[in-house]
């Protein structure tokens, strides 16, 4: 679709006044662009992978500054603030261990998933990479048959 191309060349702005257009001329011709361009994410935040990898990542920087204010060096508790919600005391000591382990248990799952993610993305990246290679050899054959002919 060499329309398809073009228009995604210059960007949103030209789809939607493609659209807009298509709306004037024939109303069903503007709703099927529109139906298309939410289908295949044009009008998206890109890739959703890549969007949920930046909404994770910017809900990570979020909690970094939150758990950074909260700790703040006033050392508050046993372990000096070391972690989510290990500030001042409730009163009831089994509450408070039951707390820090709850909070430790999940820091280790938040670093198991970003882990997860990070051995996720490589895989995708190395599967296309075998692609690409696998697409290049293929194509080295073709191009040297006409030269040996």
């Amino acid at each position: 679709m060499p329309i398809v191309a073009k228009l995604d060349e210059y960007g949103k702005g030209a789809w939607l006044a493609f659209a807009v257009l298509g709306f004037i001329i024939f109303w069903p011709l503007g709703l099927a662009t529109l139906v298309f361009l939410f289908w295949s994410g044009r009008m998206g935040h890109g890739c959703g992978q890549e969007r949920y990898e930046h909404r994770m990542s910017r809900l990570q920087d979020k909690m970094d500054r939150l758990r950074d204010r909260m700790g703040g060096g006033q050392g508050w508790g046993r372990s000096g603030f070391g972690g989510w919600g290990r500030g001042p005391s409730s009163g009831n000591r089994a509450f408070d261990e039951y707390r820090e382990e709850t909070l430790r248990r999940l820091e280790d799952e938040q670093r198991e998933f970003q882990d997860f993610l990070g051995r996720l993305r490589m895989a995708k990246d190395k599967a296309e990479f075998d692609e690409f290679m696998g697409e290049r050899r293929r194509a080295a054959p073709d191009a040297e048959a006409p030269g040996n002919a």
